[in-house]
């Protein structure tokens, strides 16, 4: 992994939703639990302005988190964040420990490359249509990829890359592949110019 986030936190020992709401309210704090590895789960508080910087990166969400609380360090993958409905300033963070023997299950972003270059926009008039701006897998964490990237220089008017159309990481599973192949979403697709030939030739053949 090519970023570093480190996340610093206090152990927290009051409970209930009175407590958080005093914690947000009072101390700018947002409170958050870590969990797993074979370890209790452990109550924390994060501070709000930092913990808000961090999540407007992208890469925060599919990275190797060092978590440090009261100084302690462990390496952990941020799992949820809850968000207040109107602001959407986060309000509880859900983190899970790392395990390296073990595989975890994380949401990666897809970045799409050469849109510019897409033949189905450039000669076929399409627009490019994302179905999907993230793909859940399963990997150990020595192996988890920042992001994954689809190619769409060659895609024609039509057409679409599946999940199974693309080459994941060396050790890197596809989450929705695992459940079968009715589960083979499509990420990307070019969709035909309104009114084009391709249209109306869909048209005529649900007629």
């Amino acid at each position: 992994m090519s970023t570093d986030f480190i996340v610093k936190a206090k152990a927290r020992s009051d409970e209930g939703k009175g407590a958080s709401r005093r914690l947000r309210r009072l101390e700018a704090s947002v409170p958050a639990i870590v969990y797993g590895a074979g370890k209790e789960a452990q109550s924390i508080t994060l501070v709000t302005k930092d913990f808000i910087r961090q999540l407007e990166e992208e890469a925060f969400f599919s990275n190797i988190l060092t978590l440090e609380v009261d100084g302690k360090a462990e390496k952990v993958v941020i799992k949820d964040v809850q968000r207040h409905p109107v602001s959407t300033f986060p309000i509880h963070a859900d983190f899970q420990r790392i395990d390296p023997t073990h595989k975890i299950t994380i949401k990666v972003p897809v970045h799409f490359i050469n849109e510019d270059k897409c033949d189905g926009v450039k000669n076929g008039g399409g627009t490019i249509n994302h179905q999907a701006t993230e793909l859940e897998v399963s990997c150990l964490a020595k192996d988890l990829p920042e992001f994954i990237e689809v190619d769409v220089a060659n895609l024609a008017v039509g057409q679409s890359v599946h999940v199974s159309e693309i080459t994941l990481p060396a050790g890197v599973e596809s989450v929705e592949l695992s459940h079968g192949e009715d589960h083979d979403i499509a990420l990307v697709s070019v969709l035909a110019p309104k009114g084009g030939a391709a249209e109306e030739e869909a048209e005529e053949a649900a007629e």
